[in-house]
C-alpha cells in the first residue's frame, strides 16, 4: 500500500503514544490544562484495554482492539483505541481498514484531526492516482481539518498543552496543502494559491506542494499583461524551485516545462538560468521577471514595411500586403498600395465562387478567390477578380479549385479603410456555381438595395474608417483586368506564406 511519509510517521507516533503514554489511569489523575484522564472503572474493561494496546504484533493489536471495542463500544478510551487501531492497520499495509477505521474514528469524534489528516492525506494520494471520485472527499476532509485545528479543544488523553499544539502544527501543513490539491482540481486557482502557499512555506522542500503551487499560479487565467499581481513572475519561481527538487527524468521534464512557460510569458528564454540559479535552495528571493506584451495588430503591420523600399515591398505576399491594408495606419497602407496599385501582379488564390456577370460583347466573369492562408482556412474570399472577359466553360473553375491569376489591384476595403467606390456589394454565394445568364446586379436578386454609387450621401469618402459602432468591413482587394495563367486545378496548393498575426509563444 502507497502511503505518504508523513500519514505514517502520524499512525507510528500514535502507536508508540498508546504503548507508552497513554495508558488510563485506575485513579482520576489530572492531565495537561487540568482536564481529567480517563478513567476505567471496569477492572475487566481495563484489562482488555491494556492487553489489545500491549500487543506487539500489529495484526494481533488490530484483532484485540476491534475486539475490545465491539465488547465495550461506550468506553471512554474508544477515541485512543480507534487511533492505535488505525496506525496498526496503517502499519500491515491495510489500506481500506485505515480508511474505514479513521471513519468510525470520526462518527465517535468528528474533530479528531488525526483522522482528518490521514483521510486528508490519503484521499489527496487517490486523486494524484487517477480516482477523481475521491476529489470531493478530499474537499471535505482537508477543510473540516482546517476548521477543527482552530476550533478542536486538547484531548484529555494528550497530557502536555505542547504535545496538543505540536500535534497541530504537524497536521495543519496537510490540511492546507490537501485543500489546495483540491482547489487547483476545481480549478479555483485563488484558493489553490491561497493554501498551497502556507503548505510550502511550512516546508519549501516538499515537491508534492511547490510543483501544484507553480501550476496554480501559471494555470491562472490572470496571467496576462500587464500581470499587476505577478502571478506568472511566482508560478515561474515556483516552477523553478520544483526543478530542483525533482531527480532523473521528473526533473528534466519540469525543467523543460518551465522553460517553455518563462519564454511564453518574458518572450525570450534569457534569464530562465537566472531563475533556476536562484531558486537552488530555500529561501529563496525571486527575480523580477517582466511579461512580454505582443504587439498591436496595427504595429506588427508597420513593422512589416518599416524601412522597406519599394522593391522589397512588392516581394512580401499577398498575406503581408493584407495585413498591413487591412490593419495598419494610413502612412503604412500607403506604403503597400502605392507600391502594388496599378501594377499587374501574378499569385495563386483558392475559388471560393465564381459568375458571370453583364450580357452580350459586356459578359465577363467575377471570381471570388481567398489568397492568404488564413482566409483560405476560413474559406472566405479577400480578392474579387474581374476578368477581361467571360471565361470558357471548358477552363471555368469551381469553388475550391487553385488558380493561378493574374490581375491588376483596382482598390481595396478593410476595417480601417472604405474603398474609393464606396461599400462593396456582397460576395456571391460560396456555392461554386456559375449561372449562364445571371442578372447585372446580384444585390437585388436577394431583395436588398443596390450599393450607393460612389459620392453617393452617406457613403464613406476614400481613405476614411466606418462610422463608429458600424459592423466591421472584411477585407477585400479588387482587381480588375483578369487573366487565367494555367487551368484551374483540383487541388489546393498551400501558399507559401501565412498571413502575420498576433501570436504569443507557444504554450
Amino acid at each position: 500500500m502507497k502511503t505518504t511519509v508523513l500519514a505514517m510517521i502520524l499512525a507510528c507516533a500514535l502507536v508508540a503514544g498508546a504503548q507508552d503514554g497513554q495508558q488510563p489511569q485506575t485513579q482520576p489523575s489530572a492531565g495537561g490544562g487540568g482536564q481529567a484522564a480517563p478513567e476505567i472503572k471496569d477492572p475487566n474493561e481495563y484489562n482488555a484495554y491494556v492487553a489489545a494496546i500491549q500487543q506487539k504484533d500489529a495484526t494481533a493489536k488490530a484483532t484485540a482492539l476491534e475486539a475490545f471495542l465491539t465488547q465495550y463500544p461506550n468506553s471512554v478510551m474508544k477515541t485512543t483505541a480507534f487511533e492505535v487501531l488505525m496506525g496498526s492497520y496503517l502499519t500491515t499495509g491495510n489500506q481500506p481498514k485505515v480508511i474505514d477505521t479513521a471513519k468510525r474514528l470520526l462518527t465517535a469524534d468528528a474533530c479528531n484531526i488525526r483522522a482528518l489528516a490521514i483521510l486528508t492525506s490519503l484521499s489527496r494520494q487517490a486523486v494524484q492516482g487517477g480516482q477523481t471520485a475521491q476529489l470531493a472527499d478530499l474537499t471535505q476532509y482537508s477543510s473540516k481539518g482546517l476548521e477543527c485545528v482552530e476550533s478542536a479543544q486538547k484531548p484529555a488523553t494528550v497530557a502536555p498543552i505542547e504535545d496538543w499544539e505540536k500535534l497541530k502544527k504537524q497536521v495543519k501543513p496537510i490540511f492546507e496543502s490537501g485543500k489546495g490539491f483540491a482547489c487547483l482540481q476545481n480549478k479555483d486557482f485563488a484558493c489553490a494559491q491561497n493554501n498551497l502557499k502556507v503548505a510550502v512555506d511550512a516546508d519549501p522542500n516538499d515537491l508534492q506542494n511547490v510543483y501544484p503551487l507553480a501550476m496554480s499560479y501559471l494555470s491562472d487565467p490572470k496571467v496576462a499583461p500587464p500581470d499587476t499581481d505577478k502571478l506568472g513572475e511566482k508560478g515561474l519561481c515556483y516552477v523553478a524551485r520544483a526543478a530542483n527538487l525533482a531527480t532523473g527524468a521528473g526533473q528534466t521534464q519540469i525543467q523543460d516545462y518551465g522553460r517553455k512557460k518563462y519564454k511564453n510569458y518574458h518572450g525570450s528564454e534569457d534569464g530562465w538560468n537566472a531563475v533556476l540559479f536562484a531558486t537552488k535552495s530555500a529561501p529563496f528571493t525571486c527575480p523580477s521577471i517582466s511579461i512580454y506584451v505582443p504587439p498591436t495588430r496595427e504595429e506588427q503591420a508597420c513593422d512589416l514595411v518599416k524601412d522597406k523600399t519599394p522593391d522589397q515591398i512588392k516581394q512580401l505576399s499577398f498575406g503581408e500586403w493584407e495585413l498591413v491594408l487591412d490593419a495598419g495606419k494610413p502612412e503604412c497602407q500607403e506604403k503597400v498600395w502605392n507600391v502594388i496599385k496599378g501594377v499587374p501582379l501574378q499569385m495563386e488564390g483558392i475559388v471560393i465562387s465564381v459568375r458571370d456577370v453583364g450580357e452580350g460583347p459586356a459578359r465577363t466573369t467575377e471570381v471570388q478567390l481567398a489568397a492568404s492562408e488564413d482566409d483560405i482556412e476560413k474559406k472566405q474570399a479577400d480578392i474579387t477578380l474581374t476578368m477581361t472577359g467571360a471565361i470558357p466553360a471548358r477552363l471555368m473553375p469551381k469553388a475550391g479549385d487553385t488558380l493561378d491569376f493574374e490581375g491588376t489591384p483596382l482598390d481595396y476595403v478593410s476595417p480601417v479603410r472604405a474603398g474609393s467606390s464606396g461599400t462593396p456589394a456582397a460576395p456571391a454565394p460560396s456555392t461554386g456555381a456559375t449561372p449562364a445568364t445571371p442578372p447585372a446586379d446580384a444585390a437585388a436578386t436577394a431583395g436588398a438595395p443596390p450599393a450607393p454609387a460612389a459620392g453617393a450621401p452617406g457613403t464613406p469618402a476614400q481613405g476614411t474608417a466606418p462610422a463608429a459602432g458600424a459592423p466591421a468591413t472584411p477585407f477585400m482587394m479588387t482587381m480588375e483586368k483578369g487573366k487565367l495563367l494555367q487551368k484551374a486545378g483540383t487541388t489546393p496548393k498551400k501558399p507559401a506564406t501565412r498571413r502575420p498575426t498576433t501570436r504569443r509563444p507557444q504554450r
